[in-house]
């Protein structure tokens, strides 16, 4: 059976970003390597062998889990450069792989049943039927759900599955169903689900200009910054677009996802983890949201019905949030 406790996951998109989230109390953390096979690849972040096999190390000597993203789809013609990196996790022997592909899982339970198995977020499974199919056909132990689902609703997929259900608790949100998103291929030729990044930075431009600080993608113009605005890195979702006369985020507006006021409800309808969006963030973020959410975890861990979020939790909260602002998304729904 699995286990039902409340842990905490953390991103680690570099060695200092690993160490940060373990010494400021992650369950666990996750990583990726350094190409397309996993979806935050960003030059300059995650992994080769050597900086993976000190954080594994690091990790496991402080008794928290280190989890691999594998969480791309292969491409026909490059089917060997995934594989080849579920070989290289199960010699690094990370605690388990995140998957979303099926081939990919079948080939690492075939090639390494001992390597546990989680379906990434992008692999956009929403019901408890098709979380058990993957648990049957591929052995999986935990799910990471996307971020459309409403709180009932994920409740009743953790009544119905013996596999661990972790959400999102904390980070950007994404206006899409994780792993079937191809907005920024329309301009950029590249989807995140295949080349590991929703704005691959061989797209990216940024120019001063009269008119302020523009950002483009592939030479769309995405968003105009004026002198004290500030600017995030452009991705198509959240460019502000004149639609009918109007200029506005008319897909979305960056904000943060941020559930501390839901720990009790999610401890008490069995979510096994809450995940931090971040891996593209650096380590003082990390370790700033960490420390917040582990004091949050362990407050409702041990008095549930007296807990409340603190102010300056929030307030720590509030100078890492994407667009300064917080939502709880999908798992607030008032009209349901």
């Amino acid at each position: 059976m699995p286990e039902r406790t409340l842990q905490l996951i953390c991103p680690a998109g570099s060695l200092p970003a690993l160490k940060a989230a373990v010494d400021e109390g992650a369950d666990a953390v996750y990583i990726g390597f350094r190409d397309a096979t996993n979806a935050r690849a960003f030059a300059g972040l995650n992994f080769d062998d050597g900086t993976a096999q000190q954080g594994v190390r690091y990790a496991h000597e402080r008794g928290a889990r280190v989890l691999l993203a594998l969480n791309t789809y292969p491409r026909a013609g490059n089917w060997q450069r995934w594989t080849a990196a579920v070989d290289r996790a199960a010699r690094l022997e990370v605690d388990a792989v995140i998957l979303a592909d099926a081939g990919l899982m079948a080939y690492a339970r075939r090639a390494h049943p001992q390597l546990a198995l989680h379906l990434s977020v992008q692999g956009s499974a929403t019901s408890y039927e098709a979380i058990n199919l993957y648990r049957e056909q591929f052995g999986i132990r935990r799910a990471v759900l996307p971020r459309v689902l409403s709180l009932a609703q994920v409740e009743n997929v953790v009544k119905h599955t013996e596999v661990e259900i972790e959400v999102f608790g904390f980070g950007g949100l994404c206006v899409m169903v994780e792993g079937r998103c191809l907005l920024s291929s329309y301009t950029a030729g590249d989807g995140p689900n295949t080349c590991g990044v929703c704005s691959p930075a061989k797209a990216v431009r940024w120019s001063e200009t009269p008119a302020g600080l523009e950002s483009r993608l592939n030479g769309v113009l995405l968003d105009r910054y004026g002198a004290q605005e500030k600017a995030g890195y452009p991705t198509l979702c959240k460019g502000r677009f004149e639609v009918a006369g109007a200029t506005y985020y008319a897909l979305e507006e960056p904000t943060s996802l941020n559930t501390l006021d839901l720990l009790p409800q999610m401890q008490a309808i069995g979510i096994a983890a809450i995940k931090i969006e971040g891996r593209q963030r650096s380590p003082a973020y990390v370790a700033q949201v960490t420390q917040v959410w582990r004091a949050a975890i362990d407050a409702c861990r041990a008095a549930p019905h007296a807990y409340a979020v603190k102010e300056q939790w929030q307030s720590q909260l509030n100078r890492v949030a994407e667009g300064q602002t917080h939502t709880l998304g999908a798992y607030h729904r008032p009209w349901k």
